[in-house]
């Protein structure tokens, strides 16, 4: 599958993807990219999450590939079942693990347990050996439930800009190699 021939959605995690984030890059480089507009990003409760989701996969005209990144990942376990059809698969970044004790502030517990059903569609999982926002045991946990194939990015932190991820072109690679598989 080419980029023109999808809608790919960019799923942000907690308080969204700043400018210089990859997932804002893509966005910027990919013309068939948007971004699933969450509500109260500084309050993230899981039911609208889940429902921006939904609703950006039904407006789409173009079948669809997710971009998930952190909580955003758990966002798509939890929608999953109610992509089926319209998802044609997802590339999934640096879980969340909203199932530890130290939880950030402003997401709502209601995003755990994460779903552990397989999701309906192909998916990639992306984790790393030093997230401090999910272990690679726990990613691989997941990634295992889902029916995803698990990707070590090595010492990797959160892959985010903080951890010296902004444009991140290992990652657009692994992707585009992903998108000629669906």
């Amino acid at each position: 599958m080419k980029t023109s021939e999808a809608s790919i959605l960019i799923v942000p995690g907690f308080m969204n993807s700043g400018p210089d984030h990859w997932q804002s890059r893509w966005q910027a480089k990919l013309s068939s990219a948007s971004r699933v507009w969450e509500p109260i990003l500084s309050d993230a409760r899981q039911p609208d999450w889940v429902e921006a989701l939904k609703k950006a996969v039904e407006r789409a005209e173009r079948p669809v590939v997710l971009v998930a990144h952190s909580l955003g990942v758990i966002t798509v376990a939890h929608a999953g079942q109610a992509l089926a059809g319209k998802v044609r698969g997802a590339f999934l970044v640096a879980p969340s693990n909203v199932e530890r004790e130290n939880l950030t502030a402003g997401i709502d517990p209601a995003f755990a347990p994460v779903p552990r059903d397989p999701l309906p569609f192909p998916s990639i999982l992306v984790g790393s050996q030093s997230d401090p926002f999910c272990s690679f045991d726990k990613a691989g946990e997941f990634a295992n439930a889902w029916g995803s194939a698990l990707v070590d990015a090595g010492e990797a932190g959160h892959i985010n800009v903080d951890s010296g991820h902004g444009p991140w072109p290992e990652g657009l690679m692994r992707f585009a190699g992903f998108l000629q598989k669906l």
